[in-house]
């Protein structure tokens, strides 16, 4: 049985390759073991889920208001990085899930376009 420690070390390798910089200080902790993603990318996995999981209700966020949820997320962390406020971990959770509902909607308003331009094209060169 593989204990909890390699288990946790394997999660922090999986957050590492994600691309997350893993601060402890910018993390939550739970029962001593830091996620392995630090609290905005926990939180724009946890928006990217919601997205995923509207979808069959066919709720989907505008382009318009995926572009400002980003930029909230953005202006949160360009705050942040400037050091005029600091932000929490809480607020940089909060911003990432809407910045994580934001990217997941552009990018499937765009899959869903470059979807029907191939069978609009395709369709309309099979009947030439």
């Amino acid at each position: 049985m593989e204990s909890l420690t390699s288990k946790w070390i394997k999660l922090m390798q999986m957050g590492h390759y994600c691309g997350c910089h893993q601060l402890p200080e910018r993390s939550f902790f739970i029962h001593g073991y830091q996620f392995p993603l630090c609290a905005r990318c926990t939180g724009m996995l946890v928006g990217e889920i919601l997205t995923f999981a509207l979808l069959p209700f066919k709720i989907l966020v505008s382009p318009l208001l995926s572009i400002v949820l980003l930029g909230v997320m953005g202006f949160d962390w360009f705050l942040q990085f400037i050091k005029l406020v600091c932000s929490t971990n809480i607020r940089r959770f909060i911003t990432g899930i809407m910045g994580g509902i934001g990217i997941t909607a552009i990018t499937l308003h765009f899959m869903i376009q470059l979807v029907k331009f191939i069978i609009r094209h395709l369709c309309g060169a099979a009947k030439i």
